[in-house]
């Protein structure tokens, strides 16, 4: 793949997850988040899975495939999304955006514990700076300025991604296509989370109209299934620092589009504490980089 193909498909995406924070704090005005959690997740796994078998492409068959895909989604698109959506309720979508782009870095934590991955000591500041950004983010919620229950609820959703992204490590993935990986898995985590919508809220509160299906389809295809689907090309074909490009520019778009669409703004401290976690991301992942090109490099 083209190098300006490959920058311009790392920049798209992290476009439709930016406008997705924004996209969910619309549908929350119309829905209650765990019913818009299984609706995000059945309409886009029925998008994606549609789309596989149009291209030709085959569901698994080996039962490991299946264990492999339903841990996956029970972090990533079942706990991770119904967390993610009860999060963005209860703060503003450009801290809900800094927040998830913290998730390299937690990967980093549980990747040197689960896949012994040692830490340089460039990747170990890299870490303290994103962190100490996300400090910086939450800090208004100690003076009731957010809601400190939604930053915890963020930082959990953030570190279930994390989990299930170390998983896909941990488990052979290679047999499953990533479009097709993606349309089971979001099918999955459907089928988990309507039961549990269900129960847990039913649908009196729920106003059934465009202003819940517009934003809706935003955050099921777009947002959900489409990105979900090129990010898992992307790590199939690009370096890993190319890869973790999107964690860089997803905070500037959230931000950006908070403020262009709902009229949000964030407090100084905040934008620097997203900042700093952009800069925190980038040096762990040029680090790790670095580390893998000289551990590939012939010795003399």
């Amino acid at each position: 793949m083209a190098p300006a193909v490959m920058l311009g498909i790392i920049f798209f995406v992290a476009l439709l997850i930016g406008g997705n924070y924004t996209a969910l704090k619309f549908a929350l005005d119309h829905s209650t988040p765990l019913v818009l959690v299984a609706l995000r997740t059945l309409v886009g796994g029925i998008f994606l899975m549609a789309f596989a078998l149009a291209i030709g492409e085959r569901l698994p068959t080996r039962r490991d495939d299946y264990l492999t895909i339903f841990i996956v989604s029970l972090c990533i698109t079942t706990v991770s999304s119904m967390t993610l959506v009860i999060g963005v309720n209860k703060v503003p979508a450009g801290v809900a955006a800094i927040m998830a782009s913290t998730m390299p870095l937690f990967t980093a934590v549980i990747a040197y514990f689960v896949l012994k991955e040692r830490l340089s000591s460039l990747a170990t500041g890299g870490l303290v700076m994103g962190f100490a950004g996300a400090a910086l983010v939450a800090s208004p919620a100690l003076g009731g300025e957010t809601s400190f229950a939604g930053i915890g609820i963020l930082l959990i959703a953030t570190l279930a991604w994390a989990v299930g992204t170390v998983m896909m490590k941990v488990r052979d993935v290679s047999r499953v296509s990533p479009v097709m990986f993606v349309a089971v898995q979001l099918l999955m985590s459907a089928a988990v989370c309507i039961p549990v919508a269900l129960v847990i809220e039913g649908l009196d509160d729920i106003d059934w109209g465009i202003g819940l299906a517009a934003p809706l389809l935003y955050a099921a295809v777009p947002a959900m299934a489409i990105t979900f689907a090129l990010m898992a090309t992307i790590i199939r074909h690009a370096p890993a620092a190319q890869a973790a490009l999107p964690a860089y520019v997803i905070p500037v778009f959230g931000v950006l589009l908070a403020w262009l669409i709902r009229d949000e703004r964030l407090e100084a401290v905040e934008l620097f504490g997203g900042a700093l976690v952009v800069a925190g991301v980038f040096v762990l992942s040029w680090a790790n980089n670095r580390a893998r090109s000289a551990a590939a490099r012939p010795s003399a």
